[in-house]
C-alpha cells in the first residue's frame, strides 16, 4: 500500500509518503526544495551515479513512522544540501525547515 499525506511542519507544508513493502516500509517528507527519507535509499548513489542532478535530500535509519523520521538524525545527506545549512546529526524535522 502507498500512502501520500499532506504533513504541516511548524506552519509549513511537506508532503509525508509511506510505502509498505514487506518486513519493511519505504518513508521520506518532501517539498519542492528536497526531501527526508528512511535508510531504505541509497545517499551515496545521489551523490556519485546522480551527482549532476544535485538531488537535495537526506537519510535516516531505524525508523518505522513519519513522526520517527521527523525526529531521526540524518545519518548521511548529498552533497548539494549542504548549501541549505544540512549537517549531518541533525534532526529532520531541522532539516525540513531550512528548506523551506
Amino acid at each position: 500500500m502507498i500512502i501520500v499525506n499532506p504533513l504541516e511542519v511548524e506552519g509549513l507544508m511537506f508532503t509525508a509518503v509511506r510505502v509498505e513493502l514487506p518486513k519493511t516500509n519505504l518513508l521520506m517528507i518532501a517539498n519542492e526544495v528536497g526531501y527526508i527519507m528512511c535508510a531504505a535509499l541509497d545517499v551515496d548513489v545521489l551523490n556519485t551515479k546522480l551527482k549532476n542532478r544535485n538531488v537535495i535530500a537526506g537519510r535516516a535509519s531505524g525508523v518505522r513512522t513519519i513522526d520517527d523520521l521527523l525526529h531521526a538524525p540524518l545519518e548521511k545527506i548529498t552533497d548539494a544540501s549542504k548549501k541549505y545549512g544540512w549537517e549531518v546529526g541533525m534532526i529532520g524535522k531541522d532539516a525540513l525547515l531550512k528548506i523551506s
